[in-house]
């Protein structure tokens, strides 16, 4: 019997992106699905949600996001260019964004076409990893995009036709009730039966738990 599970996911989120090559073999050794629901980063969903918090939460997260990627042996660096714009004068985030509205809409465009799971892995590689400076330059979105079995422009032009933003905001919009509904807000989420598994470090629990529900090798 095929198992399946949502994966709550976001672009501007380096855990989303430490745990998805274990995800994708995931999916490659087992009889398992996981269906992509993209959502916007926090900083999107609730601007003020960092200015918000005690200031050791981001020198923990500063400190656990390097040392978590060492731990699952996953090139890391800061994204350059940070997929969410901050202003560096009020330290706030604007409503106008220049990369993660794109992003996520190519990210949901992707999953229509039923490569969502194989678009984040490449595209979140590119963000990520270190490889690169200046991901959104020269063609090495387009790059990453083809690896992934895609074409940029195509999605570019899909994305961009009349009403698609709209609709595809709304596809985003009620995949971030659906993730509050499943148990969390944050990312990665992953709810299996009801039950949610909130970050990268959950992994295992998650086929801990698969495994009872009777998980098989392919």
């Amino acid at each position: 019997m095929t198992l399946g599970f949502d994966l709550y996911w976001s672009f501007r989120s380096p855990y989303s992106y430490l745990v998805t090559d274990r995800i994708v073999a995931l999916e490659r050794d087992y009889d398992v699905t996981c269906n992509l629901r993209v959502v916007y980063p926090i900083a999107v969903r609730q601007p003020d949600f960092f200015a918000n918090n005690d200031p050791l939460w981001i020198t923990y997260f500063g400190k656990d996001i390097h040392r978590s990627a060492q731990f699952a042996g996953v090139p890391f660096r800061w994204a350059r260019p940070d997929p969410v714009y901050m202003d560096p004068q009020t330290r706030t985030y604007p409503k106008e964004q220049p990369h993660i509205h794109r992003l996520s809409w190519l990210g949901v465009a992707a999953s229509e076409r039923g490569k969502g799971m194989a678009f984040i892995e490449q595209v979140g590689r590119l963000i990520w990893d270190g490889t690169v400076a200046g991901w959104n330059v020269g063609d090495h979105l387009a790059q990453a995009v083809a690896r992934a079995g895609l074409d940029l422009a195509e999605l570019d032009a899909a994305i961009a036709a009349p009403g698609e933003a709209e609709r595809l905001d709304g596809i985003i919009a009620a995949n971030q009730a659906a993730q509050r509904e499943g148990g969390h807000y944050g990312v990665p989420l992953m709810v299996f039966e009801g039950e949610p598994f909130f970050g990268q470090d959950r992994f295992d629990q998650l086929v801990w738990r698969m495994g009872q529900r009777g998980l098989a090798k392919r």
